[in-house]
C-alpha cells in the first residue's frame, strides 16, 4: 500500500472528526423520525449513518497509531483493520435492512408520514454533501480508510436523494406507501455492494496488496 505524504494527511484527522460530528448529530433525527413516521427507509439512513459513526472514530483511532510512526511497514495495517470492519457493519446493516424491506412487501406496507420523511432526508442530503466537501473529492487517493469514508457519505447523499424523491410522492399523493420499503431495498443493494467491495480490498491490503485508490 503506498504511503502518501504532504498537507492531505497531516487534515486527515481533523477531516474527519468535522463528518463524525455531522453523522452523530444526525442519527437522534433520523432515529427519530424513521420511528414517527414508520419509515424503513429513513431507519436504514439512520442504521447506515450509526455505522459510518463507528468506522469514523475507529479510524481516528487508527489515523493516530498509523502518524506515530508512519515509515513502519505496518504503519498502514490499522487503517486496513478499519476499513474491514466498516465492511462488516455495512454488510449487517444491509441485511437488516432488506429483512424489514421484505417483511413490509409481504404484509403490506404500513402508513408512512411522507413530509418529515422528505425533511429529514433533504437535511440528511445537505449534511452529506457537506461531509464530501469537507473530505475533498481526492481524498480517495490518500488512503484505503479516507476512500471508503469518502465513498460512503457519497453513497448516503445518493440514498437520501432517492429518499427525498419516495417520501415527497408519499405525501403529495397521500398513498404509493411501498415506496418505502422499496427505495429501502434500493438504498441496501448500495450499501452492500460499497461494503462487498471495501471488505475485498481491506482483506488484500491486509495481505500486503497495494490498492490503486483511482478504481472507482
Amino acid at each position: 500500500m503506498s504511503a502518501h505524504t504532504g498537507p492531505p494527511r497531516f487534515s486527515q484527522s481533523r477531516r474527519l472528526t468535522i463528518v463524525l460530528v455531522l453523522n452523530i448529530a444526525l442519527i437522534g433525527g433520523l432515529v427519530t423520525v424513521g420511528i414517527t413516521a414508520s419509515s424503513v427507509g429513513v431507519l436504514a439512513a439512520a442504521g447506515d449513518t450509526l455505522a459510518d459513526s463507528v468506522a469514523l472514530a475507529l479510524g481516528l483511532i487508527a489515523v493516530a497509531l498509523r502518524d506515530r510512526n508512519s515509515e513502519h511497514p505496518g504503519a498502514n495495517k490499522p487503517i486496513a483493520i478499519v476499513a474491514f470492519i466498516n465492511a462488516m457493519i455495512l454488510v449487517a446493516v444491509t441485511v437488516g435492512v432488506v429483512t424489514e424491506a421484505i417483511v413490509r412487501l409481504r404484509e403490506g406496507s404500513p402508513a408512512v408520514l411522507g413530509l418529515p420523511m422528505a425533511i429529514v432526508s433533504l437535511i440528511t442530503l445537505a449534511v452529506m454533501i457537506t461531509g464530501a466537501l469537507v473530505l475533498g473529492f481526492s481524498s480517495h487517493r490518500e488512503d484505503i480508510h479516507m476512500k471508503s469514508v469518502l465513498i460512503d457519505t457519497l453513497a448516503d447523499a445518493a440514498a437520501a436523494a432517492g429518499v427525498l424523491v419516495a417520501g415527497t410522492i408519499i405525501w403529495l399523493t397521500g398513498g404509493l406507501y411501498w415506496l418505502d420499503p422499496v427505495i429501502a431495498l434500493v438504498l441496501a443493494a448500495v450499501i452492500g455492494y460499497s461494503g462487498i467491495r471495501l471488505a475485498i480490498q481491506a482483506i488484500a491490503a491486509l495481505r500486503g496488496a497495494d490498492i490503486d485508490f483511482d478504481d472507482d
